[in-house]
C-alpha cells in the first residue's frame, strides 16, 4: 500500500532525476514536478472515493464534484507528462490513509487533508519556468485551497506552505461552525 493525498503514491513509475529517456535534460525538472502532482492526484481519487463512502447527501454531492475534479486533473497531467516524453505513472492499487475514516466527520478531515496536501504539491509546479505550467498550477492550487475552504472554512495564511500542521487544524465538522470570541475579564 501506498500513502494517500502526500504526493508520494509510490505504486507507479516517475521520472529518474535525470528525466525519461528520450526527454530533454530541461524538461526534466518540470516532469518531476508534474509526476509528483500526478502521484497527489491519484491518491486524491482514491481518498474521495472513501470520502464519497462515508458521506450523504450534501457532503457526497460535493465529495462527488471533487473526485470529478480530481480525475479531470489527474487526466490533463497524465497528457502534460505523455507531452513532454515522460510515461505517466498509473495510481496505485490501494492507498493507506493517514487515519482511519469512520464518519462523515472523519471524511470531512480527511477532504481538508487531500486539498490541503494538493496545495502544496501544485506551489512546486507553479516555480517552473514554463508559464503554461505556472498557470495550470496556480489554478490547480487554488481549486485545491478552495475546496478546502468549502469543506471547513478555516483561512490559512499561506495555503498549501510548508510548516502548517493540518493536525493542529480545529476539529472538522460537518456543517460549518461559527467561531465565538473569547470573553473578556472585567478591566480589559
Amino acid at each position: 500500500m501506498t500513502e494517500a493525498a502526500t504526493g508520494t503514491a509510490t505504486g507507479g513509475a516517475t521520472p529518474s532525476p535525470s528525466g525519461s529517456p528520450g526527454v530533454p535534460a530541461a524538461a526534466a525538472p518540470a516532469t518531476a514536478a508534474l509526476a509528483r502532482a500526478l502521484s497527489a492526484e491519484h491518491a486524491a481519487v482514491y481518498a474521495y472515493g472513501v470520502i464519497g463512502g462515508k458521506t450523504s447527501g450534501g457532503l457526497r454531492g460535493r465529495a462527488t464534484s471533487a473526485f470529478d475534479a480530481h480525475r479531470a486533473r489527474r487526466d490533463q497531467l497524465r497528457t502534460l507528462i505523455a507531452g513532454r516524453g515522460g510515461t505517466p505513472s498509473e495510481a496505485g492499487p490501494a492507498y493507506r490513509l493517514p487515519f482511519e475514516v469512520r464518519t462523515a466527520a472523519d471524511a470531512v478531515r480527511l477532504a481538508v487533508l487531500v486539498e490541503e496536501r494538493l496545495t502544496t504539491a501544485y506551489l512546486e509546479l507553479a516555480a517552473d519556468p514554463d508559464p503554461a505550467l505556472r498557470r495550470i498550477a496556480a489554478l490547480a492550487a487554488q481549486e485545491c485551497a478552495t475546496r478546502a475552504y468549502g469543506w471547513q472554512p478555516v483561512v490559512a495564511a499561506f495555503p498549501g506552505m510548508p510548516g502548517r500542521d493540518a493536525s493542529a487544524s480545529p476539529p472538522a465538522t460537518t456543517s460549518p461552525a461559527t467561531a465565538q470570541a473569547p470573553s473578556q475579564s472585567p478591566g480589559q
